[in-house]
């Protein structure tokens, strides 16, 4: 069942994004996880990481986000699974199914961090309020830029930061954005890292931006 999310957009996110949710996305119905609590208990996850997978499911389950402009366009929907350990690392989960064939799944890390996990584990975001921001900002950058420039592999070291800040509301981690006078720079090092493939490193820029565009309403403080 799909549910239009006025006034049911989930907190801790700026007016951007809000809106942007608000405006663009859904919300399907998701089988609770807590029911799945003493099976779970019995396998030995701690009742803390079951804790941590019913709270992101009353917040995010459910959720269908637009794609995302890099990773096959990230989750089809938001919604956890059974917590996995990892060595001495700690606890994953499952963010949601691919929406693609991708050689990855998304999963929410140990310290709630949103990322990549193969080979290898690379957090993208520190959390995944801040993925969300970077989807808000990504079609909001991409609806007022008057030109959109991709740049990858080793060419991504050669773009020219200098002068530029950091956006903090998508508390980036392997991606980061980056905003300067006229323009925004996304850039993608979660390809690159989690599967060692540093020819898969992209940046997209948005250039031509007017106040509004490199805002879109948001202060420096996010």
């Amino acid at each position: 069942m799909n549910l239009n999310l006025s006034g049911k957009v989930p907190t801790g996110l700026t007016l951007r994004a809000r809106d942007f949710i608000g405006s663009h996305c859904v919300k399907v119905d998701v089988q609770p996880r807590e029911q799945h609590r003493q099976a779970w208990l019995e396998l030995g996850i701690p009742a803390e990481e079951i804790d941590r997978v019913v709270a992101f499911q009353r917040q995010w389950g459910g959720l269908v986000l637009p794609p995302y402009p890099r990773y096959e366009g990230g989750p089809s929907y938001l919604d956890p699974d059974v917590p996995v350990r990892s060595g001495d690392e700690g606890w994953w989960f499952a963010a949601g199914d691919q929406r693609s064939s991708v050689p990855f799944s998304f999963m929410i890390g140990p310290g709630g961090e949103f990322g990549l996990h193969s080979h290898r584990w690379t957090a993208l975001h520190e959390t995944i309020e801040g993925w969300v921001e970077s989807l808000a900002l990504a079609h909001h950058a991409a609806l007022w830029a008057k030109c959109i420039t991709k740049v990858t592999g080793d060419e991504v070291e050669d773009i020219e930061l200098a002068g530029y800040q950091p956006v903090r509301e998508v508390r980036g981690l392997a991606d980061t954005w980056w905003r300067g006078a006229d323009s925004l720079v996304a850039i993608y090092n979660g390809e690159a890292d989690c599967l060692s493939a540093p020819w898969s490193r992209t940046a997209l820029i948005y250039s031509g931006l007017d106040e509004w565009g490199l805002r879109g309403g948001v202060d420096d403080e996010g």
